[in-house]
């Protein structure tokens, strides 16, 4: 996976979900304005401190963790 520079997880923002680089704005945001059919260049318009390549990080990240399989830890 390529190196993402724009998302950070601070304990201290918004509980430690990811989040885009000193902003308290969530993957979980952005993916959600994607889904409910806002486009990649509308996103700006609703969150002028987001980038258009704040976005497509989000989703880079969203898709990778996707793919991610958590195994229970043996007891």
């Amino acid at each position: 996976m390529q190196k993402l520079t724009r998302i950070t997880m601070d304990p201290q923002v918004m509980g430690c979900k990811p989040c885009i680089s000193n902003m308290r704005v969530t993957v979980g945001t952005l993916v959600g304005l994607m889904a409910s059919r806002k486009s990649i260049d509308e996103v700006p318009a609703a969150y002028p401190c987001i980038e258009r390549q704040d976005v497509l990080e989000a989703l880079t990240y969203a898709a990778w963790r996707a793919q991610v399989k958590e195994l229970p830890l043996a007891s």
